[in-house]
């Protein structure tokens, strides 16, 4: 599967695979990095790490004991010769979670961060679109593979327009206009820097607008993608291994 996208994607694109827990081979692993790519596969906190330079491993439990804490460094995951990987291992354990996340991936610990993991929320949002929140997927009872797949790519297409659309158009609001929504609770909510609480998502704006523009008989709008920061949290500066900031080309 991964191969065939591969084609799709500009070389020039720093391109990161987030799988969640239960991903984490090493075949995978070493897969994607064939591509050019690079893994970002979450693993669970049972196992244990054998930091470079090190003999023996240790405990992943260990290198974040507790909220607040965060490591991350090269070395060597897993056991048994057949399931060894070198790789680095960014953990963070943010204060008001339950637990924390623990990274495997093959960029170096100064060019990366625990925190890239919050990106694959997008994938939960995906699901969100495609069915109850957008194009109502649930409603079908396809049976037949093929039909479904021509289903997919068009939902694939519209849903890249509408997102295009949307983004350009958030790009153009005031700053001025935008509700304050953090005055109408009585505590500020935590977000990371590269999150903003929207009260009409990118992806029902582009719906509007294109609605919009079809009822007025205008032309259709194609807007355009609007990168948004990748994510950090901010690290108390008496705290001794730090996240580094952005050390990579962003990609598009």
């Amino acid at each position: 599967m991964l191969r065939q996208v591969r084609p799709a994607v500009p070389r020039s694109w720093t391109v990161m695979v987030l799988a969640d827990r239960g991903l984490d081979a090493r075949w995978l692993f070493r897969r994607i990095t064939r591509l050019g790519w690079h893994p970002f596969l979450r693993i669970n906190t049972g196992g244990t790490f054998r930091p470079t330079g090190q003999v023996r491993g240790v405990p992943l439990k260990t290198l974040v004991p507790e909220p607040g804490t965060t490591w991350q460094g090269t070395g060597i995951a897993f056991k048994g010769r057949h399931r060894q990987l070198h790789c680095t291992l960014l953990a963070c354990w943010e204060a008001g979670y339950k637990d924390p996340w623990l990274m495997l991936t093959d960029l170096p610990p100064e060019a990366s961060t625990a925190c890239w993991y919050g990106l694959r929320a997008w994938i939960e949002q995906g699901f969100k679109i495609t069915k109850r929140a957008g194009w109502q997927w649930q409603r079908t009872h396809m049976t037949k593979p093929d039909r479904a797949a021509r289903l997919w790519l068009a939902v694939a297409v519209a849903t890249l327009w509408l997102l295009r659309v949307g983004g350009e158009a958030e790009e153009t609001i005031p700053a001025s206009t935008v509700l304050d929504v953090t005055a109408l609770v009585p505590q500020q909510p935590r977000t990371r820097c590269a999150t903003r609480l929207r009260l009409v998502s990118v992806f029902r704006r582009g719906w509007n607008l294109i609605l919009v523009a079809l009822l007025d008989q205008a032309p259709l709008p194609m807007g355009r993608f609007v990168p948004e920061p990748w994510p950090a949290v901010p690290v108390p500066e008496e705290e001794t291994c730090s996240l580094p900031g952005l050390a990579l080309p962003q990609a598009a």
